[in-house]
């Protein structure tokens, strides 16, 4: 079936899930959710432009432009597993609790400065983003970036099978997703099973020099491409300070980046290594790293009318919280703020996790700090204000006006903190 199927796919070699972004003579394929069935809409699919509709269910199926498979996500996985075998280029898994997204853009900018390369859209990274990436990329791509995300034990393994990483690197290792993982060892766990993959076929890992635990946790016959600030790394690259943007230096050359933050050096970082590691020229990873500028609420730098704002709303873990706030105490400004959201998918740890952040911001000496969420609200014990949710903060902040400021916006997704930006 997989064979017919792939025979269809390098006829119509896009591939779609969603009727809002059709592409004419794409693949759509039905995937079913907790509160959709899309075999309902692949009528609509094909009435706008698709030549075909991968479904599921056989009330559904009308003419012979309709596939009838027996579960679609499952199919769709099989034929992006199987376009694998036709992808001869080094493909370079990428995952870890916190710059994932980072590493892998920044890795993007300075692959393609030397090979025509491919790499994950957004952050599709699961176990449906994985296989639409692979099925993105032609058979002349000369390097891949693949993202991989993981919410409970095992997935990493699962798309190591799907993606088959030549290479890969663990970013780090934290606290999130413990509804999934049960504990930061079960994080540890599923990360790690990228190196276990790699292990197998002896194919090397990329690791930062300072990451002991995840050192400790290569196997044996695993090659160690190190990279960071000690000098005997594969690549040695030095940390040149971060007011407020991070720079890098390798050998002679300085590398001035747009990324916010001291925790954004093991990104660049990385990126370096990757490209040195390829071949491509220090002037031309400069070139890559200096003209990338991120976007989507990861760590942006966002100048309003008053204020100079860190937008970092994308997501919060304790980790990257924890960074966040060291990263601003380290900030020279005189009027340092911080607006900080609830953390989501933390399991029994929740409370524990939020109260260890309130702690952090008595600590940092940040004087003006706003929680917002239900958690942090009930939690909260200290002088700070908190706020049930955004609007409850927006509808405060209209009334009292930030002037010159330096403020950190930082919280789950699902807090949607950038809607405070327009009242600073």
């Amino acid at each position: 079936m997989i064979e017919k199927l792939y025979d269809i796919y390098l006829r119509h070699p896009k591939v779609s899930i969603d009727t809002r972004k059709i592409s004419k003579g794409c693949l759509f394929f039905a995937l079913k959710g907790p509160n959709f069935n899309a075999n309902e809409f692949a009528i609509t699919a094909l009435e706008k432009g698709a030549s075909y509709a991968v479904v599921d269910e056989e009330k559904y199926v009308i003419d012979e432009r309709y596939i009838l498979v027996e579960d679609a996500l499952e199919t769709l996985q099989k034929l992006g597993k199987h376009h694998r075998k036709y992808i001869n280029c080094p493909v370079l898994g990428i995952t870890g609790t916190n710059g994932k997204t980072t590493s892998k853009e920044l890795c993007f900018q300075v692959l393609k400065q030397e090979f025509k390369t491919i790499a994950t859209a957004g952050n599709l990274n699961n176990h449906i983003g994985v296989p639409l990436t692979l099925l993105s990329i032609p058979t002349d791509t000369e390097f891949a970036i693949i993202e991989m995300g993981a919410n409970h034990i095992g997935e990493i393994d699962f798309l190591c099978n799907i993606a088959e990483p030549n290479y890969g690197v663990i970013t780090n290792v934290g606290k999130a997703h413990l509804e999934g993982f049960g504990s930061l060892n079960g994080v540890l766990q599923t990360k790690t099973e990228l190196y276990r993959y790699l292990s197998k076929n002896s194919r090397p890992v990329f690791i930062k020099d300072n990451q002991q635990i995840l050192i400790e946790k290569t196997p044996n016959n695993c090659e160690k491409i190190s990279f960071g600030q000690q000098t005997d790394s594969t690549w040695h690259i030095g940390y040149k300070g971060a007011q407020p943007f991070v720079k890098v230096g390798i050998d002679d050359v300085e590398i001035q980046s747009q990324l916010i933050g001291d925790y954004n050096f093991d990104n660049i970082a990385l990126s370096i290594a990757v490209g040195l590691q390829f071949g491509i020229s220090i002037n031309k990873i400069k070139k890559a790293i200096e003209g990338y500028s991120p976007t989507n609420n990861r760590s942006q730098i966002i100048k309003t009318r008053s204020n100079t704002v860190l937008l970092d709303a994308y997501n919060a873990n304790p980790m990257s919280v924890e960074k966040a706030i060291h990263n601003l105490s380290n900030i020279n400004h005189q009027k340092k703020m911080m607006i900080l959201g609830d953390m989501f998918e933390l399991g029994q740890e929740a409370d524990k996790e939020h109260i260890n952040v309130i702690n952090l911001c008595l600590n940092s000496g940040i004087k003006e700090v706003f929680f917002v969420g239900e958690i942090f609200n009930r939690l909260n014990q200290t002088a700070y204000k908190a706020y049930k949710n955004t609007n409850a903060l927006t509808e405060y902040l209209q009334g009292h006006q930030v002037e010159e400021a330096f403020i950190l916006i930082k919280g789950s997704r699902g807090m949607k903190l950038e809607q405070v930006v327009d009242y600073l």
